[in-house]
């Protein structure tokens, strides 16, 4: 209880100190002025640096080459694991959808996930797209507050997380104080049909589809950077902007990938 209780008040006090720093204008020209990838401060550079290399490290361990043999496998099963695993973001866009004042986009996403979760046999097929649903696009809390006015703070790296700002690893707390229900069910909750392994294999695997689906991105952009760390930042930092506009421009190399999969 206490431990909710902490992470709450952090989260608020994140939104209050941010909030009370905006500037005059319309919400889009503040939340594009917060955003801009050149506005962000790196101010842990060295720390990040070094989470930074420790992460290359795992990967080329661990996920580079799992996310290889998964790339082996049939077109079907990889796309059957991508459609379950976004058929189970819904848990978290929802929610996210209302807090932005998309009402729309709840009613859709909700429809989405029913059939999808029913007819769709847990997502595996994309059944409402084939119905004609608008095409899906994620929300998480960092998006959220952003839309609110938060500004991102200064940029950081999480060991194996990744990428991220402390408006944004702030905000993925909110898995543990009732906002992803996913969590909830599996972990929060001893029910007789998910446990914790569940949650955190979803969450494994969300990173192995990612690294799959970005494996020639990353490598390219890894042998042609002069400066790896500072390439990914910048791709990370103007992939998040676009996010948070909603917008549809392609950023750089990245291909249909979601740097907030592993920790939301």
């Amino acid at each position: 209880m206490f431990r909710k209780f902490t992470i709450t008040l952090i989260v608020l006090l994140l939104f209050s100190f941010n909030f009370s720093n905006a500037k005059a204008g319309s919400n889009d020209e503040l939340i594009l002025e917060k955003n801009q990838p050149a506005e962000v401060k790196d101010c842990f550079e060295k720390i990040n640096r070094v989470t930074f290399a420790f992460n290359q490290a795992l990967d080329g361990v661990i996920f580079k080459p799992v996310a290889s043999a998964y790339r082996l496998l049939p077109p079907p099963i990889k796309s059957g694991v991508s459609n379950s695993l976004n058929n189970l973001s819904n848990v978290l866009t929802i929610p996210n959808n209302i807090l932005q004042g998309e009402l729309k986009k709840a009613g859709v996403n909700t429809g989405r996930f029913l059939i999808n979760t029913t007819i769709g046999i847990l997502g595996i097929v994309d059944v409402a797209t084939d119905l004609g649903f608008p095409e899906y696009e994620k929300e998480d809390y960092g998006q959220s507050l952003a839309t609110m006015g938060v500004g991102p703070g200064c940029y950081v790296v999480l060991p194996i997380l990744g990428p991220s700002t402390i408006r944004d690893a702030t905000a993925s707390v909110a898995n543990f104080v009732g906002g992803d229900a996913w969590y909830n069910v599996s972990v929060e909750n001893d029910t007789r049909y998910f446990s914790d392994f569940d949650y955190y294999a979803s969450k494994i695997m969300s990173g192995v589809d990612f690294r799959a689906k970005n494996f020639d991105s990353i490598e390219n952009l890894e042998k042609n950077s002069i400066d790896f760390y500072a390439s990914v930042k910048s791709l990370y930092l103007q992939d998040r902007q676009q996010k948070i506009l909603n917008t549809n421009k392609i950023v750089d190399t990245q291909n249909d990938g979601d740097w907030e999969e592993i920790e939301n």
